[in-house]
């Protein structure tokens, strides 16, 4: 019998394999290198979280949203790392978007930069943090170029752990500053080979990987769990409505997954009736997810062709990003670099800021639809970053300091007329 009071802790019970549902394991310790006995394209497979779904209270998803997960600690792992306020983003109504690609459909954003460390990482790492305490790690070690980097060593820092931040040479230097900020030992080292190996013999001495270890990104069991909560936000921002089109951007689908397993939940504890169609989106300079489902193959690699979305240039697919796609009927959304850059454009004019990656489900929406592509809605595209993360520097225009100077560059150099007066 489905229980009426919510739970204040959670009722997650183990561990199981995405390949091979069989294949469990116990809640702790995180299994962070991937489930060895039921691998898949040669790669040990990504394990995901259980629940006893039927002592989850349908009460869960009527009270109103708050800032931190704990809201929802029944259909997370045990949140043992402290919060600092994430979650509870704002969706912003950005039809008009929809409107100039003449697309007759209620189109949203989801600003995940509304986080604490301005990204969508804070859900993942407050649950990562979190399995780093239970597995009783002195601190944690993650590799990032970013967003992942600063989100982990802010909840390392929040829960008194040590955190060690591999990242690459070039990385922009405010966001490795950004990493520093919060105590974080931030080392480049050219070689994503390197880095694995230097996590492998950093979890010798006691720090939890909270990124994936493998060649095949299989990641942190525990870390697309904290994803699940934008669907269940989504669900009560949309008054009671999941979308009919959620656009992703995705690189090794940890957040594709958490939120297409989030809706997956709703739907089947009867909360919702409906789950959204899901489309990843990638840069078409190298989208291998959208490589793999042509090919109805998990895993595939592509070449590291150049794209401005660094912080989702991946180059070989993940099995959470297949099955998700291929359990919501999806599709992958790969979009072009001019394409990313009208959407970066387009969301700052509504008044959101977002890098260049954060920007990508925008730009997924406009090439898919130029595809031929009508998607249903309400549409929602997660926005995921903010443009801070791009590292980049803007010199203003100087001037003397008399008005006609003045007026003059603000005529000419930014096109804003000043001859009338209201």
């Amino acid at each position: 019998m489905q229980s009426t009071q919510p739970s204040e802790v959670s009722l997650a019970t183990g561990q199981r394999s995405l390949v091979d549902y069989d294949a469990v394991r116990p809640l702790v310790p995180p299994v962070t290198g991937g489930c060895p006995e039921t691998s898949v394209g040669g790669a040990p497979a990504p394990l995901e979280v259980t629940y006893e779904y039927d002592a989850v209270a349908l009460s869960l998803f009527e009270s109103p949203i708050e800032h931190g997960l704990d809201r929802w600690a029944p259909l997370l792992p045990p949140l043992s790392a402290p919060g600092i306020g994430e979650g509870n983003t704002p969706l912003i109504d950005c039809s008009e978007l929809a409107a100039a690609i003449d697309l007759d459909a209620d189109l949203y954003v989801k600003d995940e930069s509304a986080n604490p460390t301005w990204s969508q990482k804070d859900r993942l790492a407050r649950t990562t943090v979190s399995g780093a305490i239970a597995a009783d790690a002195r601190g944690i070690v993650v590799s990032s170029t970013g967003n992942h980097g600063a989100a982990t060593a802010a909840y390392a820092a929040r829960a008194g752990l040590d955190a060690i931040v591999l990242t690459a040479p070039r990385t922009p230097g405010a966001v490795t500053r950004f990493c520093r900020a919060y105590g974080a030992a931030v080392i480049a080292v050219d070689d994503i080979a390197a880095r694995h190996a230097a996590i492998d013999r950093l979890a010798d001495h006691g720090f939890h990987p909270v990124s994936s270890c493998t060649d095949v990104h299989t990641g942190h069991p525990y870390g697309p769990e904290g994803y699940k909560t934008i669907a269940y936000e989504l669900y009560r921002q949309l008054d009671g409505q999941v979308p009919g089109s959620l656009f992703v951007p995705t690189c090794y689908s940890e957040l594709l997954y958490g939120v297409w397993k989030g809706f997956r939940e709703l739907s089947e504890l009867g909360v919702a009736d409906d789950t959204p169609q899901l489309y990843a989106c990638e840069p078409a300079a190298r989208a291998p997810l959208a490589l793999a489902i042509d090919r109805g193959e998990p895993i595939v690699s592509v070449d590291a062709q150049p794209t401005e979305a660094y912080s989702i240039k991946a180059t070989t697919s993940s099995y959470r990003g297949y099955r998700a796609l291929a359990d919501s009927d999806g599709d992958a959304a790969p979009f072009s670099e001019g394409t990313l850059e009208q959407a970066r454009h387009d969301l700052a004019e509504c008044g959101l800021w977002q890098e260049d990656s954060g920007a990508a489900g925008i730009a997924g929406l406009y090439d898919a639809v130029d595809e031929g592509i009508r998607p249903e809605g309400p549409i929602v595209c997660i926005a995921t970053s903010s443009g801070f993360k791009n590292g980049r520097t803007h010199e203003p225009p100087q001037v003397d300091a008399e008005w006609p100077a003045i007026r003059a560059c603000i005529e000419d150099g930014f096109e804003i007329d000043l001859s009338e007066k209201p």
